[in-house]
């Protein structure tokens, strides 16, 4: 399992909430959901998004941008046209006033907005649930990533388009997939571009040493890994990895590993009946009281505290 593969399993669409937007000029939209990522591209016109912290930055046909949350930002015809509605928790749309206009502006499945013919057309992708896996990938992001349409993949776009108006069976799950695919070809598109400012760990992935080394860290983390072993599977010596591995990665294998085993137990955690011995077993240590031990070192919490925490917050 790679880091994007990691991805998938992290912040991974399940329910997402996905939305056309048809829209006139002038018109202003607040997204304050706290969502921890959205994707927004435009099918035609042209939008602004103006993050929380930062510019404002011009969306053409077929463009995609990436918001990282849970800060709030606008999307707009103009930077300088006045907020209008605010989309908050829940998805509940209002006017500044407070005024709910979510019905109001339906104009179908999935499909909401000022004007049902109007010049605009937006797609709306929101993952609403926070995982633990992809989190370290997260916080690699800015806050604002945008793919211009010559980087961007055209045909998951336009199959999103077809498919978000549509009220087939399984279509959730359809849109789901679509959606994880989209993020997943814009993350790669941006992680091959020279000077991406992506972090180390992440370019690490396509090194001929430190890569494979992560990709078998990621696929078995549950074995008992040594410098030693890892240097064998990879084919290189035990001081060349290490070299190679904390040279690219910016740390080394074993500490790497550590934080991986902690990032996969935390989301298990997540699910009520998995017990604290058989979530041990499946992340690499021997014990509960092991996995107890390294979790609160590193996390500063027990698991049963973390578990406790994450399932109040829902």
């Amino acid at each position: 399992m790679d880091a994007l593969t990691g991805l998938l399993d992290g912040p991974k669409a399940r329910g997402a909430f996905l939305l056309r937007s048809v829209l006139s000029p002038p018109w202003s939209l607040r997204v304050a959901d706290g969502a921890p990522l959205c994707l927004v591209t435009v099918v035609r016109g042209h939008a602004w998004i103006t993050p929380g912290m930062g510019e404002p930055v011009r969306l053409e046909p077929g463009a995609v941008a990436l918001l990282r949350g849970p800060d709030p930002y606008t999307v707009s015809d103009d930077p300088a046209t006045p907020v209008q509605v605010v989309i908050g928790p829940g998805q509940a749309c209002s006017t500044g006033d407070g005024q709910d206009v979510s019905e109001g502006m339906a104009l179908g499945v999935r499909t909401w907005g000022n004007d049902p013919d109007g010049p605009v057309m937006l797609l709306t992708g929101t993952y609403q649930l926070r995982h633990e896996i992809g989190r370290r990938l997260l916080d690699a992001l800015p806050g604002l990533l945008v793919r211009p349409a010559r980087d961007a993949p055209r045909t998951l776009i336009t199959l999103l388009a077809e498919e978000i108006g549509r009220a087939e069976p399984g279509q959730t799950a359809v849109l789901d997939r679509i959606l994880d695919l989209l993020l997943v070809s814009v993350v790669r598109s941006w992680l091959a571009e020279a000077g991406s400012g992506a972090p180390a760990w992440l370019r690490a992935q396509r090194d001929p040493v430190a890569g494979p080394a992560l990709r078998l860290l990621h696929q078995e983390p549950a074995r008992p890994w040594t410098v030693a072993l890892l240097a064998a599977e990879v084919g290189v010596s035990r001081a060349a990895l290490a070299r190679r591995f904390g040279t690219l990665v910016g740390e080394p294998p074993m500490a790497y590993l550590t934080q991986w085993r902690l990032a996969l137990a935390a989301d298990l955690l997540r699910e009520p009946e998995a017990t604290l011995e058989a979530v041990a077993r499946r992340v690499g240590y021997g014990s509960a009281f092991a996995l107890s031990a390294a979790f609160k070192r590193v996390r500063g919490v027990s698991p049963r505290s973390y578990r406790e925490s994450v399932l109040e917050d829902g």
